[in-house]
């Protein structure tokens, strides 16, 4: 046996317990890395508020703290005012629950020539082995629940406290990361550093300005309608169809259509026509326009990068994939070297015209021998 073959070996299975032991770790922390990497976009969306009020003479830490806790307020009182919303349309449905179940009994005797009545179908109900099964999965459901909320509520105190940190000491991390480099990249670390705050930024903005339309166009119909509540609807129609990915949609729309329903069932039928509707013209027409001109990608670009990033990362990754595709675009963009386009009218989506082509050759041709 070669003396370096026990060595190589061993070498070997060293680096393949390494890999096993770093694979190991990286499938444990992928969702702190995840937080992380959100608590990171959210610290750039924040960064221009804490930046102009650091440039007053505030401090970072207290100007990041009024940042976070306004949008906390915000945010919490959203919440409230839509389960106050929603309370009272349930207390609602609940007390006339008897009369929609006695018209649909009237209207089933009187299609179908039967006999029924709301005892015997409220008897038929409770004593039937589905409702039986359903209150016991629901029971053992319950600590299934608390464990998710709970679970939630802890993930979103990681964000939240991940991102003050890197909004509050903002410029010390980027003199961290720029002491460990040479000048010349220092330079580039931090234009892209501020490539992606203004592109996180625009990204924001684009989706606020979708939240407002589409707010305003729910409104005009739940007012058109007489659903009671229509600007609080509308508000929660705007804000969660266009910061909640990929379920945002289903969710938005849901709200309205149960209120509609206790209106009138029809209603709720509209609602969900108007959304179906919108969807397609936010999705086909509206978001592409809007979000190529904020961040400065192509729509098609735009459109890719989302689906890209749903497969990799989920609702995080549609969340995050424009802005994180157009700061990758713009930082790459100053390394591309451009020339000028020729003078071809296929250029601009004409035709040339039958030898054209070859003539324009022989003219450069010519003009190349002569400058000989």
């Amino acid at each position: 046996m070669p003396r370096w073959l026990p060595r190589a070996m061993i070498l070997a299975l060293a680096l393949v317990a390494c890999f096993q032991l770093g694979n190991w770790a990286f499938h444990q922390l992928i969702g702190l890395l995840i937080n992380v990497l959100i608590a990171f976009f959210l610290a750039l969306a924040v960064e221009p508020a804490v930046s102009r009020m650091a440039a007053r003479g505030m401090r970072r830490g207290l100007a990041t703290f009024l940042v976070f806790f306004a949008v906390l307020v915000a945010s919490v009182g959203f919440v409230v005012m839509l389960g106050s919303i929603l309370a009272s349309q349930i207390v609602d449905m609940v007390e006339s629950f008897p009369a929609y179940l006695d018209s649909v009994i009237n209207w089933i005797n009187q299609t179908f020539h039967t006999e029924l009545s709301r005892v015997a179908v409220r008897d038929s109900l409770l004593h039937s082995d589905w409702l039986q099964r359903y209150v016991q999965n629901s029971a053992t459901g319950v600590l299934d629940v608390s464990a998710t909320v709970l679970g939630g509520l802890f993930r979103l105190l990681t964000i939240f406290l991940f991102s003050f940190y890197f909004a509050a000491d903002g410029p010390r991390l980027r003199r961290a990361l720029c002491s460990v480099l040479p000048p010349a990249k220092q330079a580039e670390v931090l234009r892209a550093w501020e490539i992606a705050v203004d592109k996180t930024g625009g990204y924001l903005y684009s989706r606020g300005l979708m939240a407002l339309i589409s707010g305003v166009s729910h409104y005009i119909l739940l007012e058109i309608l007489g659903v009671p509540y229509a600007p609080a609807l509308a508000v929660w129609v705007g804000l969660v169809s266009q910061f909640i990915p990929t379920i945002g949609t289903y969710l938005a729309g849901a709200l309205p259509m149960l209120i509609a329903f206790t209106v009138n069932p029809w209603y709720a039928v509209w609602v969900l026509g108007f959304v179906l509707i919108y969807q397609q013209f936010e999705n086909y027409v509206l978001q592409p326009k809007l979000t190529a001109k904020s961040v400065d990608i192509h729509p098609a670009v735009a459109f890719g990068s989302v689906i890209a990033g749903t497969a990799l990362l989920g609702a995080v990754g549609a969340l995050i994939a424009i802005p994180a595709v157009a700061t990758l675009q713009a930082f790459l963009g100053a390394y591309v070297k451009r020339y000028d386009v020729m003078d071809d009218p296929r250029v601009r989506g004409g035709r040339p015209r039958p030898g054209a082509t070859l003539l324009r050759q022989v003219r450069r041709t010519r003009r190349a021998d002569d400058g000989r």
